[in-house]
C-alpha cells in the first residue's frame, strides 16, 4: 500500500515494494540517502537525528516500526507505544517535507508469515550487557536492520548514542554484511535535566519523570570517581545511590571498553572506558549511558 503525498504531509509507504520501486523510478544516483530507523513514539532525539540526516544528505527515509524480535518481554512489546498518526503529525510540523519519505509497514510487509529473527556472530559484543540481560534482543536487532537496509540503500545512516552497545553492533553488521553504508553516531540528546530521551520516557508518571533524571546525575558522578578512584569506587558509589533512591531498582551498572564492550576491571592505557547504566523506575526501562575519558 502507498499513500501519496497531500499538502503540507510527507509521503508515507507501507509497502517495502512500493519504497523499493519508487526509490527506483524517482531516485537520482547523484542524491544521496540518509537512513534514520525509529521504533516510533518519536521525539526530539529522533527530530535532532532526522536533521543531521537532512543536513548530510539530499532525501531521508524514516522508517517507523515496532519490531517484535528484538523484544524478549512480551509485556514489553504489548505496552510500547504506537502513535503512528502523531509521529507524522510531528514529522510533517518539523522538517522539510519534500525531501522526507517515511516507510511505516506492519510485521507481514517485513516478516511475511513467519516473524523470526536470524542469528548473527557479532564476535562477542551481542553476549554482554543488553545481550546478558535480553537473549535474542541483538538478532532481533541485526534482523531487522539487515532488511532495512536492503529496502532502503542509504549511504549514511544515523543513530543515538544512547543506545550505544547496539550502535557498535550495527557496525559489525554492516562490516559482515560488506555493506556499504556508513554508520553514524550522534550524542545522546538529553531533557534539560539531563535525563536521556527515549520513547518509554512517556510511560512515565510527571512525578517519576522528574525524578529519573537523578539517573544522569548519579553517572556524572561516577566519571569524577572513576578518574580519581578508579572502576571499584565508582561502581559501588553507584550501586549505594540507587539503592537509596525510592522505587528505582539497578538492574546493571558496568564499566565497559568502548570498543570490544567488554566490562573493565581495571583500567588499561591507550583504551576508552564508557559508563552504561540501566535503572527500573515504574516499571519502565531506563537506559544511559556516559563516556569516562
Amino acid at each position: 500500500m502507498f499513500v501519496g503525498s497531500q499538502a503540507h504531509s510527507c509521503m508515507v509507504f507501507t509497502s517495502h515494494k512500493q519504497l523499493t520501486h519508487f526509490l527506483k523510478n524517482n531516485g537520482n544516483p547523484s542524491k544521496s540517502i540518509g537512513f534514520v530507523p525509529t521504533m516510533g513514539a518519536l521525539h526530539q532525539g529522533h527530530l535532532a537525528l532526522m536533521h543531521q540526516a537532512l543536513s548530510d544528505n539530499d532525501l531521508l527515509i524514516v522508517s517507523i516500526f515496532v519490531n517484535p524480535t528484538q523484544f524478549n518481554n512480551q509485556e514489553d512489546l504489548h505496552k510500547y507505544p504506537r502513535i503512528l498518526e502523531q509521529d507524522l503529525a510531528l514529522i510533517n510540523a518539523s522538517l522539510p517535507i519534500d525531501r522526507i519519505f517515511v516507510y511505516a509497514p506492519d510485521v507481514n510487509d517485513v516478516y511475511g508469515d513467519h516473524t523470526v529473527s536470524k542469528s548473527y556472530d557479532f564476535e562477542g559484543l551481542e553476549q554482554v550487557m543488553e545481550g546478558a540481560q535480553r537473549p535474542g534482543h541483538f538478532d532481533g536487532v541485526g534482523t531487522i536492520l539487515e532488511f532495512l537496509f536492503e529496502v532502503v540503500q542509504p549511504d549514511n545512516a544515523y543513530f543515538g548514542e544512547k543506545d550505544f552497545q547496539q550502535l557498535q553492533i550495527i557496525k559489525k553488521l554492516v562490516e559482515k554484511l560488506s555493506l556499504d553504508i556508513n554508520i553514524i553516531g550522534c550524542p545522546i540528546y538529553r531533557e534539560d535535566s539531563g535525563l536521556a530521551m527515549s520513547s518509554r520516557n512517556g510511560r512515565l508518571t510527571p512525578e517519576n519523570f522528574k525524578k529519573a533524571a537523578q539517573i544522569y546525575q548519579v553517572l556524572l558522578a561516577s566519571k569524577a570517581i572513576f578518574k580519581n578512584h578508579g572502576i571499584a569506587r565508582a561502581t559501588a558509589h553507584v550501586e549505594e545511590q540507587i539503592a537509596a533512591m525510592p522505587g528505582f531498582e539497578l538492574e546493571y551498572y558496568t564499566i565497559a571498553c568502548e570498543k570490544t564492550l567488554e566490562p573493565a576491571t581495571m583500567v588499561e592505557p591507550g583504551k576508552k572506558y564508557r559508563a552504561f547504566i540501566v535503572v527500573h523506575l515504574q516499571g519502565v526501562r531506563l537506559i544511559d549511558n556516559i563516556s569516562l575519558d
